[in-house]
């Protein structure tokens, strides 16, 4: 159910953000027809994106326009922010569509931490040969397959009868009270959502690609060391038996932390082998072996946390390696926004020291962001940096950051304790039982539509 994120004002010069989407959406603004001189840089994606838990002012994209204009001072940049509150990839394809219209110079996206948060259902994605999807993407870079393509199946006819309609604002599990109960473990949901995300990947790399836009794709980055697994769930089919077994071992295992933490690490092992898929003990392992010094093993138990969390708030591994994928095959720039910051660590471990929270960047994590996409700029040739401009520009980022007002960071601290209780499943909103039912809608209507 589509609405524009942006519209006309009152005279008709600019294009401003929708009051219907100020919700979602912090307030953005430039000229109807873009002045002579001008390049125009959209930045697409969720909360990562407009800067939570403080706000744009503060958010890579801030930031690269005030580089850019330190890099190439000659030419006026326009870095527009369209990161939306809980927005997963598939809101950001129609937003990316729509921005096609206002003569942009290059796309951003960074995406990936919100796919699980509202429900859809994906009984009707197709399984295709590993194979067949190769040879389809090697062809979709030909134009002449693509306009045959548009002609022989039309989008509205390709993903098979029954889909749901999804509303035009976020309906978020996690807005609902005890939000977190709807969370359970479903694989076959979970395979669903990483196939979409590949799919609204490869779709907005192609919108772009089709109007000769350059696009970058980010990596989105997640604390490993410090945001423990939102929830956990031993494995289905865990006997009693089983499960006495693990709470021994983990039993065991805290009780040697107290005395003797080196004999810990077997009885975390024994826990993880009677079940895997519990996520916390990944993490506590982790912890245990960060301070015993084996950064390496503990950064792979962190990470394995992340994948068994049945409240998925971070990026999965596999939707990582459909951002490589996608990048590599369609010859586009990614930055890997997640290796940038954990190179900054201690310990090589991506923590707090770099995050706020679960996902959201620093102050100083977000203009290192922004220095990393100035040379992703550079590398689609849409700016020629002059000498000495990252100096100049961690000046112009001092210059901006001293005139934010107090009240500025106060409203992002209380915006951080809102957020942890959000993640916890303590939002005020009605219960989840009570949240309305997607409509799906048949193919026939679709169609007609």
């Amino acid at each position: 159910n589509l609405q524009p994120l942006f519209e006309k004002n009152s005279d008709g010069d600019r294009f401003v953000t929708a009051t219907g989407r100020l919700k979602f959406f912090r307030p953005e603004e430039f000229a109807a027809s873009k002045p002579a001189g001008t390049r125009r840089i959209f930045c697409l994606g969720g909360s990562t994106v407009q800067g939570r838990p403080f706000a744009k002012e503060t958010s890579f994209t801030t930031w690269l326009e005030l580089a850019l204009g330190q890099a190439e001072p000659d030419q006026k940049w326009e870095v527009i922010n369209c990161g939306g509150i809980s927005y997963a990839s598939y809101r950001l394809v129609p937003i990316l569509q729509e921005c096609l219209g206002y003569e942009p110079d290059a796309f951003i996206i960074c995406t990936g931490h919100n796919e699980f948060l509202e429900d859809r259902s994906y009984g009707q994605l197709r399984e295709t040969s590993p194979l067949l999807t190769e040879a389809f993407h090697r062809l979709s870079r030909f134009r002449s397959f693509r306009l045959l393509r548009q002609v022989l199946v039309p989008d509205a006819a390709t993903e098979g009868s029954g889909r749901d309609v999804l509303g035009s604002d976020v309906d978020a599990f996690l807005d609902y009270k005890d939000g977190i109960a709807a969370y359970h473990r479903d694989d076959d949901w979970r395979r669903g959502v990483i196939t979409h995300f590949e799919r609204n990947l490869e779709r907005m790399v192609s919108l772009a690609q089709r109007a000769d836009v350059p696009i970058i794709l980010v990596r989105p980055p997640s604390n490993l060391a410090d945001s423990s697994p939102f929830k956990s769930e031993h494995r289905s089919d865990i006997t009693p038996q089983e499960l006495s077994d693990w709470q021994a071992a983990i039993g065991a295992a805290k009780s040697s932390l107290k005395t003797f933490q080196a004999a810990a690490v077997d009885s975390f092992k024994e826990a993880i082998s009677i079940d895997e898929s519990y996520a916390e003990t990944h993490f506590e392992f982790g912890r245990l072996l960060e301070l015993l010094g084996d950064f390496e093993t503990a950064r792979d138990e962190f990470i394995l946390a992340r994948e068994h969390d049945i409240c998925p708030l971070r990026i999965l591994r596999p939707m990582e390696q459909e951002l490589d994928r996608v990048a590599a095959r369609n010859v586009v720039p990614l930055l890997d926004a997640h290796n940038l910051l954990e190179k900054q660590t201690r310990q090589g471990i991506l923590d707090s020291s770099m995050l706020v929270d679960h996902v959201h960047p620093s102050f100083d994590g977000h203009q290192i962001i922004a220095m990393a996409l100035v040379e992703k700029l550079r590398e689609v040739s849409l700016v020629q940096p002059q000498t000495d401009w990252q100096l100049n520009a961690r000046a112009a980022f001092k210059r901006h950051f001293d005139q934010l007002p107090y009240v500025y960071f106060a409203k992002g601290e209380q915006n951080l304790a809102n957020l942890r209780y959000w993640t916890q499943g303590m939002a005020d909103g009605p219960p989840v039982e009570s949240r309305p039912q997607q409509k799906a809608m048949s193919a026939e209507s679709r169609v007609k539509q």
